[in-house]
């Protein structure tokens, strides 16, 4: 077994207990094997000696046959539910992962690989599960079996049986190394063609508005074709792999055939012993032969299943979680630290944070503010859980977050981010989110402190509007202000806002500003920004560039941590021009909006 089917084994107790049911299952079908080769060659024998057959012999026989047949749907339906229970394990634990990393997948990029492996990926399992492991089972039982009662019947068949038959697992092996080169060439190629393909029906109307439906058309088929004829190749070589073990074992049945004819002939062989090898021999190939067809059919599989754990074991050589997690403080406002804080994505080289400190003190209101890339996003999934640091620590009021119970900290999380997931439910749904159970009082009241209410009653059922996926029927504001209601309806003590006025038009960037200003009162903040119409509202400006801190300007004006000062206290000269912090005309520092 490779290392992966081992892992397999181990990991996934039904392909255990599937394993232990078909090696069973292959012995009783090595026994009714013998039992019905010994009936059928006394009947042959009895026939064409001249004798009657005896009807209770011919009824053995038939049970014997229908026994067999009855054990291959057995078989058969055990396996069918072993895959699907081992798919289901994996999905499962999967799904769990991607609960916590979905969002950091979608930042690099890998949605699309994701989307491939838990769909068409892991079914490709089924042949791993319903052909190799029982034929590896048989491989294991049956020639052992059969030999065995050669030897009982003809000592000198049985040896040539014994010497040629490893000779086809050798070839297989010889041929299915290279069968599993071109298999993980074929499965990247199939991940990479459904990634790309995801990606552009995502996008397709940004493709069509810019004239490159067209362009992409062709990227998909000449990806498609690419994988076209990496299969090809890959069938070509098991086809080949299938032709050397039946040539060999037709070989094989032939040094036994040939030596019995001449003894037959000769006078020196029993009719019914003759039978007996002749019939016996090609059973002693069968399983062997079976499991290289077997490969060939569930390469892709193994080739998945490896995907599957790279997934599962991104933070393997992280530091792992406190088997019994610590409480989250249970106060209004606490602080959280960054110690030193590093993060590299798997297959980049240069880390997205490197050796990063910040403290954000109760109640204070951090801008993060950087180029694209930056690693802004990155620190916010850090306070998410949705990754964690590859170098360094993050303490949440003196606790260590890899202690603490993380949806418990997740309830005390607040998060906003530059593109809402709205979902085909209704608008009180979709803002029930943030605490579900709330009553609709609650609700409409979190929609009134989001400044959303007016053109939530605008809707022809107001309240009970059922959104299009995505939030379809609203514009990119209007979103943004039911993720905000969301936030305000959870009430949580700490906020993380992930650039919430980006891509709005003006109207709408200032009805989110006021919104975003009036949630952050009395709550710990950290805030994306790449416009400035929040930034007067932060206590402090945190500059990111390439993984670092780049810069940290300091205290805005003087005044109790979050009451949101109007005009910068310093900027570094030649850093920080002045005019990069200037609030948004459309958002006076004060007035309104700042009170």
């Amino acid at each position: 077994m490779k290392p992966v089917e081992r892992r397999l084994m181990r990991e996934l107790p039904v392909l255990r207990r599937h394993l232990a049911n078909s090696t069973a299952l292959a012995l009783l079908g090595a026994g009714l094997v013998v039992t019905q080769v010994t009936l059928l060659a006394t009947v042959l024998a009895d026939g064409f000696g001249g004798h009657t057959v005896a009807f209770g012999t011919l009824a053995a026989l038939g049970a014997v046959v229908a026994g067999r047949a009855l054990l291959a749907w057995a078989r058969g339906v055990l396996a069918q539910r072993a895959a699907s229970d081992a798919k289901h394990a994996l999905r499962a634990r999967l799904t769990d992962r991607l609960g916590r990393t979905a969002p950091l997948r979608l930042a690099t990029g890998r949605h699309g690989e994701t989307a491939t492996l838990l769909t068409r990926g892991l079914d490709t399992l089924d042949p791993y599960v319903t052909g190799s492991l029982p034929t590896m089972a048989a491989a294991g039982v049956v020639p052992v079996a059969v030999v065995g009662w050669l030897f009982a019947t003809d000592w000198t068949s049985a040896l040539i049986v014994v010497v040629t038959l490893p000779l086809i697992p050798v070839f297989g092996a010889l041929v299915g190394m290279h069968t599993a080169r071109r298999t993980a060439r074929q499965w990247r190629l199939l991940a990479r063609l459904g990634g790309h393909f995801l990606d552009v029906v995502a996008g397709l109307p940004t493709l069509r508005a810019f004239g490159r439906a067209q362009y992409q058309a062709r990227r998909v088929g000449d990806m498609a074709d690419a994988h076209r004829r990496a299969t090809m190749r890959t069938l070509r070589v098991a086809f080949l792999s299938s032709f050397v073990l039946e040539t060999v074992a037709t070989l094989s049945v032939a040094l036994v055939a040939v030596p019995v004819g001449l003894r037959l002939l000769d006078g020196h062989m029993a009719l019914r012993t003759a039978l007996i090898v002749l019939f016996l021999t090609p059973e002693a190939y069968l399983p062997l032969r079976a499991m290289g067809a077997a490969f060939h059919e569930s390469a892709e599989g193994i080739t998945v299943a490896e995907q599957v754990f790279a997934v599962l074991d991104e933070d393997e050589d992280r530091p792992a979680r406190s088997d019994e997690p610590t409480p989250v403080p249970e106060v209004r406002a606490v602080s959280v630290r960054l110690d030193g804080v590093g993060v590299t994505y798997p297959g980049r080289a240069a880390p997205a944070l490197d050796r990063v400190s910040l403290h954000v003190r109760p109640g204070e209101h951090i801008a993060l503010v950087g180029p694209s890339g930056a690693g802004k996003s990155t620190l916010l999934a850090l306070l998410l859980g949705f990754t964690r640091p590859s170098t360094g620590r993050i303490t949440v009021g003196g606790i260590d977050l890899d202690r603490l119970d993380v949806d418990e900290w997740r309830r005390r999380l607040a998060w906003v981010p530059q593109r809402p997931h709205l979902f085909a439910a209704s608008v009180a749904d979709n803002i029930r989110l943030g605490r579900p159970g709330a009553s609709e009082a609650e609700v409409r009241q979190a929609a009134r402190d989001a400044h959303a209410d007016a053109f939530i009653e605008a809707l022809p059922q107001g309240y009970d509007t059922r959104l299009g996926e995505h939030g379809a029927g609203l514009s990119a504001g209007q979103r943004q202000r039911i993720a905000i209601a969301r936030a305000f309806l959870k009430d949580a003590p700490v906020l993380l806002l992930d650039e919430p006025t980006a891509h709005l038009d003006p109207d709408s960037e200032a009805a989110v500003t006021h919104a975003t200003v009036r949630l952050m009162r009395g709550r710990t903040a950290i805030v994306v920004a790449h416009r400035t119409s929040l930034l007067p509202y932060a206590d402090r400006i945190v500059t990111l560039r390439a993984g670092h801190v780049d810069s940290d300007v300091g205290t805005v004006v003087a005044g109790p941590a979050g009451t949101g000062p109007a005009v910068l206290a310093s900027a570094p000269t030649g850093t920080h021009p002045l005019s990069d912090f200037v609030p948004s005309p459309l958002v006076p520092a004060e007035g309104p909006m700042a009170s």
